[in-house]
């Protein structure tokens, strides 16, 4: 069994201080650089090292104010005129270099209403008041993620269930913290999804700046990573933070069970073979029942795609017991894949493979591919292998939203990277405000106004106005074929009805002649044969299945009983699975789940933010257990209904619920599952400590061993 204490990370620095702005600068950085750095620097972003370090607050006023960007971009210039944006860049260098020689800043700690006010500044809009101590600890100036030791009683122990990125934040923030914990792992490696997800183009829909953990900033070599990058971002944070000793690969977690009597969790793993295998034809369970697609979905848990699970890539071990006294479960809800059930698919006989299971060995040059679905996965994979292939015809299941990705494949200049690293304050600023850009700005944007006189359409002025401006990008990215195809590629739904993807460069790959796209839902498939439901039939060398994953399940590759020994299926029934802040449920005491119901940030933004939150959560849930002499929080069955029936209720008047569209969001009753309703801002304040009033509490039973094989 493997075990990691410790309270600091690799490098020595506690993780409260790892990458802190406020932290010396370099000196090793020379003038030159320091002068091409800040050439390219974000504007915006500037305005807010020059306050901090010179403490003077004209910089906020006119004329160097930021016009409001629409859109995602960066707003590098602040829309600023050119002698203005040099007014700028020239305080910022003098005052960046006076820094790194040793003068400090006259602002070390801005106070919440100058860091509010600096934020308006730099996003050129109102950021309420209560963003102020929101903001401070996305800055590092305010407590977050920089635990105390916790004094555990002998014997404890936390085991976490997967090593992506919502399991390597828990772990590391469990070693920084002194508390003896173990992870297992299905693969051979960390990162889950990133680490599974091979398919070409890849990557990250959330700028790599922010879809990163607080603790642990990195040199980024693009603004938008591809899989490859992010994936080795994981891997290093592993081996920085020492946490890799302490994780189990290649095993299964089958089943967990809660012994009331001794208080503990107890595991059923079983070793499982390190295989990357293609899907098997007709391996999973599916419906009888076509949805409005025409795709028919899995409705029982009984068999999963090969690697989704310990039985699916295979048993080659005993099962043995792990015991714990709490259980975070991080098995992340996009697994496993979904495999179509449409009539024939059985008898496909040419190459056939799920974007989630991508061989290593595919090869696709000079074949006709078909692809099945059009969401995220395809909208990667299909523009960057278009100019490979003879021919691709995606099969549509419905159309989205895609906004404008200007800095798709866009590398960070050498000098920018040079700036992030010797200036924390810049590169904390620098994701503050993509914070706000992907996060929590368009929030207001997805609540229904009453008196909207187009509601068919949107939910308000404001959420008319994106329709308006993505439609026209829309139109103007399919050009000369705009007539032919708007039709079938713009949504009738309002804007963030589903996910909003990025486009890198969708629209225009659909102006390729070697390119179809088909909006009739498919009726059977024979051979290598595809027949849709007005009657046409095209032929394919190769079917890709671009169809997602059973998400609405949640926790669907190891079984959880609880106190009861009634099972969270049982509990949350199919599709209709809910928790206390997205991490407790009644009946499973000491069982945590990250990425949990209604937690997903649909309005968008980093997932990786929400995980830290709830470890921050839990963090100060085991504390008190520790402190408290308490063997056993489970939350009050009010307490959940409660929160349930309020983010219901806040979900009513979203956009998720317009009549206009079906997603992967809603249950089958019309119930969304998966969003989160909350603004950031709102999430933080909720799990800013663990309220044991919440909670019914046990005494600690007497110790025990627990079982570790």
């Amino acid at each position: 069994m493997s075990q990691v204490f410790g309270s600091s990370a690799a490098n020595g620095a506690p993780i409260a201080a790892y990458g802190a702005p406020t932290a010396a600068g370099r000196p090793d950085v020379d003038d030159e650089t320091l002068v091409a750095a800040v050439a390219v620097a974000n504007i915006p972003t500037l305005l807010m090292v020059l306050v901090q370090m010179t403490g003077e607050l004209h910089w906020l006023d006119e004329p160097y104010r930021p016009k409001r960007q629409p859109g995602l971009g960066d707003n590098d210039t602040g829309g600023l005129a050119p002698e203005h944006q040099q007014d700028v860049r020239e305080a910022a260098l003098e005052a960046i270099a006076a820094w790194r020689d040793g003068r400090p800043m006259v602002i070390p700690e801005p106070d919440d209403v100058l860091i509010t006010r600096m934020l308006s500044t730099a996003m050129g809009e109102h950021v309420p008041d209560e963003y102020g101590a929101f903001t401070a600890a996305q800055l590092g100036l305010a407590k977050f993620l920089d635990h105390d030791p916790i004094n555990v009683p002998p014997g404890f122990k936390v085991l976490v269930i997967g090593a992506g990125a919502s399991g390597l934040c828990a772990a590391v923030n469990l070693k920084q913290a002194g508390v003896p914990y173990e992870v297992v792992e299905r693969n051979g490696t960390v990162g889950g999804v990133w680490w599974e997800n091979r398919y070409p183009g890849a990557g990250v829909d959330t700028p790599n700046h922010l879809y990163s953990y607080s603790f642990a900033p990195h040199d980024w070599k693009m603004y938008f990573c591809l899989r490859d990058e992010l994936h080795g971002y994981l891997e290093k944070v592993a081996d920085d933070f020492d946490v890799r000793r302490a994780i189990r690969f290649n095993t299964s977690v089958e089943r967990i069970s809660y012994d009331a009597q001794r208080q503990v969790w107890r595991a059923e793993v079983r070793h499982v073979a390190d295989n990357e295998g293609r899907w098997e034809t007709g391996r999973l369970g599916l419906s009888a029942t076509p949805d409005e697609t025409g795709l028919r979905r899995r409705d029982d848990g009984a068999a999963t795609a090969p690697g989704a699970n310990g039985h699916a890539q295979g048993i080659d071990g005993p099962a043995e017991i792990i015991e714990a006294n709490v259980v975070i479960s991080a098995a992340g809800i996009f697994n496993p894949p979904i495999r179509p059930n449409i009539d024939g698919l059985e008898t496909w006989s040419g190459e056939t493979w799920h974007t989630a299971r991508w061989p290593a060995d595919a090869d696709l040059a000079g074949k006709s591919v078909a692809i099945v679905g059009n969401g995220a996965s395809c909208m990667q994979t299909a523009p960057e292998i278009q100019d490979d292939v003879e021919s691709l015809t995606i099969y549509q299941r419905s159309n989205h939203w895609a906004a404008p990705f200007d800095q798709f494949r866009k590398p960070v200049p050498d000098a920018m990277r040079t700036l992030f690293e010797a200036v924390p304050l810049y590169r904390a600023w620098y994701r503050v405000r993509l914070g706000w850009t992907f996060n929590d700005r368009i929030h207001t944007a997805l609540q229904r106004d009453p008196d909207w006189e187009h509601p068919e359409r949107s939910l308000n002025a404001q959420n008319d106005a994106h329709r308006k401006y993505f439609t026209r990008y829309v139109v103007d990215e399919l050009g000369d074929r705009a007539d032919e195809l708007l039709d079938k590629v713009l949504p009738t739904y309002p804007p963030f009805g589903k996910r909003m993807l990025m486009d890198n460069g969708w629209y225009r790959m659909l102006r390729n002649p070697s390119v179809e796209l088909v909006d009739e839902p498919i009726a059977e498939i024979s051979g290598q044969t595809i027949r849709t439901v007005d009657g046409a039939e095209r032929e394919a060398d190769v079917l890709v299945l671009a169809t997602g994953f059973d998400v609405l399940r949640f926790i669907t590759t190891y079984e959880a009983a609880g106190r009861s020994g009634r099972t969270l299926r049982e509990s949350w029934g199919d599709d209709d699975a809910s928790a206390y802040l997205g991490t407790v449920t009644p009946d499973f005491p000491n069982f945590f789940t990250l990425y949990g119901p209604n937690l997903q940030p649909g309005h968008g933004g980093s997932l990786i933010f929400v995980v830290e939150m709830q470890v921050r959560y839990i963090m100060d849930m085991i504390g008190k257990m520790c402190a408290a002499g308490l063997g056993a929080v489970e939350v009050r069955p009010e307490v959940h209904a409660e929160y349930r029936s309020r983010v219901d209720e806040a979900h009513e008047n979203m956009v998720w619920m317009h009549p206009g569209m079906t997603s992967y969001y809603r249950n089958e009753s019309g119930r969304i599952v998966v969003n989160s309703p909350w603004r950031n801002v709102d999430y933080f304040d909720m799990t800013s400590e663990a309220n044991l009033d919440d909670y019914v509490c046990e005494p600690r039973a007497a110790d025990r061993e627990l079982v570790a094989d």
